[in-house]
């Protein structure tokens, strides 16, 4: 009965997997090929455990644009955590009424609540593949994809620092202690920077309000669920699938912290840090252009004696007075005569006789005057 069970199971595994061991190998072997060019020994674990990291790194780096969906999924669900509780409020007497018109509302604004699980639901049949390469290549020499007979026997015998075979595990050290000791390691690493990675998106880059409700749960789940699933998992990988995990989780872990802390959500923890950090370099911008137009204008400013702009306009023109016709008569050739540099004027404004009392240090009149004051003094008398 169970292999009639198992029979199509093993078929639809087959399928699924075939196309992988293809992919999977062919990376391996590419990044091996690398290695060995630079001259590591192709048969030392070293080469082949950087050609797992090396392949990890390109599977991550395909997987980036569901790592996109999943940020803004998670973004999209946080959002309408409000108007989910509303729905939870009205509908909370009727289960299947709830669930159609969260169903909805997930429909509506574009959300897929699973979309969260991606990047790990994609990555389980290549670590499942990854897996069967190592197991199969170190227990039977069986080569899969791309690989022949000798390089999986080669791949199933490296051994990383000539003593810790790839293929064991901490549950089947072959009696190598280091053994149990790195993979150890390896298992506390994975747990670690899973639980790092789903603290770090709860406590920073959710809402307060998305706290509560069914996707709060079901990220607290995650959150400690994972760790335990990893950790008890763990002991019974080999360490080439384990140097494979962990360099995924880390990958994760720093990939999430870039977006939470250029990208985060409106809202969050992360978003009000954000906002503090650009204040504070739009204040540093500010004052370095402050400080540049000072200097720029330093050597422009006007010393403190110079007259007030309003004070430095011409001055006014003086009209000139009326004069009688005797009066221009009497003015010398060369204009008026003027007394120790000043006009020789009376108080009315008229030239003083030679005989009248004229400013101290007065010039004599010329020929010409005196003649013409003779006259008029003849006249008059």
């Amino acid at each position: 009965m169970s292999s009639l069970i198992l029979g199509p199971l093993g078929t639809i595994g087959h399928y699924i997997l075939t196309p992988l061991y293809y992919a999977i190998s062919g990376l391996l072997l590419a990044w091996h090929w690398l290695f060995s060019r630079i001259g590591m020994d192709p048969a030392g674990g070293a080469a082949w455990g950087l050609s797992i990291i090396g392949l990890t790194l390109v599977v991550r780096a395909a997987l980036i644009p569901l790592f996109v969906k999943q940020i803004k999924a998670s973004r999209n669900m946080q959002l309408i955590q409000p108007k989910v509780k509303e729905l939870q409020k009205k509908y909370g007497h009727d289960r299947e009424r709830l669930a159609q018109e969260t169903m909805k509302l997930y429909k509506d604004s574009g959300t897929n609540p699973f979309a969260s699980c991606l990047p790990i639901i994609l990555q389980m049949p290549i670590f499942l593949a990854l897996f069967r390469l190592i197991d199969q290549a170190a227990k039977h020499g069986t080569a899969h994809g791309f690989m022949t007979e000798a390089q999986a026997q080669q791949f199933g015998d490296a051994k990383l620092f000539g003593k810790i075979p790839l293929a064991a595990s901490f549950t089947d050290s072959q009696g190598i202690v280091a053994v149990q000791v790195i993979a150890a390691i390896l298992v506390l690493a994975m747990t670690a920077t899973t639980f790092t990675t789903q603290r770090q998106l709860m406590a920073k880059n959710m809402p307060a309000d998305a706290l509560t409700g069914p996707y709060a749960q079901q990220q607290k789940l995650l959150l400690y669920v994972l760790p335990v699933v990893f950790a008890v998992g763990g002991i019974a990988f080999p360490i080439g699938v384990l140097l494979y995990w962990t360099t995924s989780n880390l990958w994760t872990m720093g990939q999430q912290f870039y977006v939470i802390r250029n990208n985060p959500a409106p809202g969050t923890e992360a978003a009000r840090l954000k906002a503090e950090r650009d204040a504070k370099k739009a204040a540093a911008h500010g004052d370095e252009g402050g400080s540049v137009a000072g200097d720029e204008t330093a050597g422009t400013t006007q010393p403190t004696d110079a007259p007030p702009e309003s004070d430095r306009r011409p001055a006014q023109r003086q009209q000139p007075k009326r004069q009688s016709k005797s009066q221009r008569q009497s003015k010398p050739a060369g204009g008026q005569g003027k007394a120790g540099g000043g006009a020789g004027k009376s108080a009315g404004g008229q030239n003083k006789p030679a005989g009248g009392s004229g400013k101290s240090g007065a010039r004599s009149p010329s020929g010409n005057q005196r003649s013409q004051n003779d006259r008029r003094n003849g006249k008059q008398q």
